[in-house]
């Protein structure tokens, strides 16, 4: 029976991934000259070359990439392994340690993380709030389970990372009480010239929402640009300009923030994932939050 030596294919996994024998030194821990050995060894007994020198880069072989393929699947399912059992010490609860991008409105969040605390067993929750490429870099060195975000996780993050749809649901605009019956007579041609809170550019509700602009030949004056979202209702409670948020939520910004719903924008939608580094989720508390958002938030 033939016998494949995994210590030699992680070694080999960790070259083909950082791109140099010197960048996986750095990661392994280990002198050049062993990694090299052990990659010898492995292509001797597998009979193929795996690599070819490109400049200072390894570049993968036709047999390299099959090979890479069934040692990515063979050490992220370890890796996994890995994380669940820490998850779960004995006599502790489940932790689940979730990223929330920051324009992800923060009654949206709760929603969607209330099903992991009715769970049968007790769950601890850690929340981390920060930008999408921060913490898909957190997801993909496995210090989160998951990431909630506004955004699918792209090829230009760099993370090998899967998208788990929740839902979407349109946009509603908002306005405190005494400004917003002005703007609901003729709306949305009242949004002409109107202050207007905003996402900062870099967000797809921000994009979604220009776009929608230019098509219906409306020009708001932008008073403000905000990369919190919760930062940006308070300023609409002020009464400082309308603002958006998911219509989803109406009932909820309304009696939190003191503000009236101006009007809806049922083309404009915004979108919700849970990304994580699983194809497949397997975490208790991350398959509480996406089969009730799917059963019952976005229906």
């Amino acid at each position: 029976m033939d016998w494949l030596n995994y210590h030699h294919l992680l070694y080999f996994w960790v070259v083909a991934r950082e791109g140099t024998i010197a960048a996986a030194c750095e990661q392994l821990h280990v002198a050049q000259p062993t990694i090299s050995a052990q990659l010898r060894k492995l292509e001797q007994a597998l009979g193929h070359k795996l690599f070819e020198r490109s400049g200072r880069h390894l570049v993968l072989t036709e047999t390299g990439r099959v090979v890479y393929r069934y040692a990515d699947e063979i050490f992220t399912t370890g890796r996994e392994l890995l994380d669940t059992l820490k998850g779960r010490p004995t006599g502790s609860p489940l932790r689940l340690r979730v990223g929330v991008a920051d324009m992800v409105p923060k009654l949206v969040a709760h929603r969607l993380l209330a099903p992991a605390f009715s769970l049968p067993e007790p769950v601890q929750v850690i929340c981390f709030e920060g930008k999408p490429p921060e913490l898909l870099g957190r997801l993909a060195r496995h210090e989160l389970d998951v990431v909630l975000s506004d955004s699918p996780a792209g090829a230009q993050e760099g993370v090998r990372a899967y998208n788990h749809a929740l839902g979407e649901c349109a946009v509603s605009l908002f306005g405190r009480a005494d400004r917003a019956a002005g703007y609901r007579r003729r709306f949305p041609r009242s949004l002409e010239g109107a202050p207007m809170l905003l996402p900062t550019a870099n967000t797809m509700l921000r994009r979604a929402l220009e776009h929608w602009f230019d098509a219906e030949g409306i020009r708001p004056i932008v008073v403000g640009e905000f990369e919190d979202s919760a930062l940006l209702k308070v300023f609409g409670q002020q009464g400082v300009g309308l603002f958006p948020g998911p219509a989803v939520m109406e009932k909820e910004i309304q009696r939190q923030y003191q503000v009236r719903v101006v009007g809806r924008l049922e083309a404009v939608r915004e979108q919700f994932l849970a990304i994580s580094m699983e194809r497949r989720v397997k975490h208790p508390a991350v398959l509480a939050i996406t089969d009730t958002a799917r059963t019952r938030l976005f229906d």
